[in-house]
Parts: structure tokens; sequence; C-alpha cells
């Protein structure tokens, strides 16, 4: 499985982003696709997962703000990021986990100015 994601960018406080996250390649029938951060001098953290059965978990410090999502048709997750903030600036990077596989997808840059 190879992964591509896209969508960081520069955005104001409060502002939205959407990051996209395409799948190629085999890919098993039960998948955990999430999105993790690492802002500078930090580890790196998981900021949403979403498994085909169903289940998403979220990080505390987005719940009511972000939303994963997956549409299997396209083997894309996307990351819908409301109401950002400065804390939320990192590398955003997206993970495919199955019972075979992790594979990890290039970071995207999400900035947000105060």
């Amino acid at each position: 499985v190879q992964l591509q994601a896209s969508g960081g960018g520069l955005v104001q406080a409060g502002g939205s982003l959407t990051l996209s996250c395409a799948a190629s390649g085999n890919k098993a029938g039960i998948n955990i696709m999430g999105w993790y951060r690492q802002a500078t001098g930090k580890q790196r953290e998981s900021v949403a997962t979403a498994a085909t059965g169903g289940t998403i978990n979220y990080a505390d410090s987005v719940k009511g703000r972000f939303t994963i999502s997956r549409d299997n048709a396209k083997n894309t997750a996307y990351l819908q990021m409301n109401s950002l903030k400065p804390d939320d600036t990192a590398v955003y990077y997206c993970k495919y986990v199955d019972r075979w596989d992790v594979q990890w997808g290039q970071g995207t840059l999400v900035t947000v100015s105060s």
C-alpha cells in the first residue's frame, strides 16, 4: 500500500482545512486509516483514526473540531479540521494499518497563524 497525502497549508486561527490521504495498492478488507501529527520539538501523536468497521477515535485536543471520514470506494481518508488553533500547527501524516502492513504517507504541513 502506498499513501499520498495532500491538503496542508497556511490558515488563520479559526479557519478550516481538509486533508486527504489516498491509498493505492493491495489493501486488506479490514484496516485502519488515521492521521497523526508532529509539531517541532514534540513527539508524533495520534489525531484521529477510522477503522473499516466504523470505529473512530479522536485525540481529546481535537474532539469537536476535527472530523475523520473515509470513502472506501475511492480508497481515501479525509480529515476535516475546523476552528484551527496555533497549537494545531504541525506536520500531519496519514497512516494505514492492516494485519500484514503498516505504511506512512509523506507529511503535509499545516500552519495556523494567530
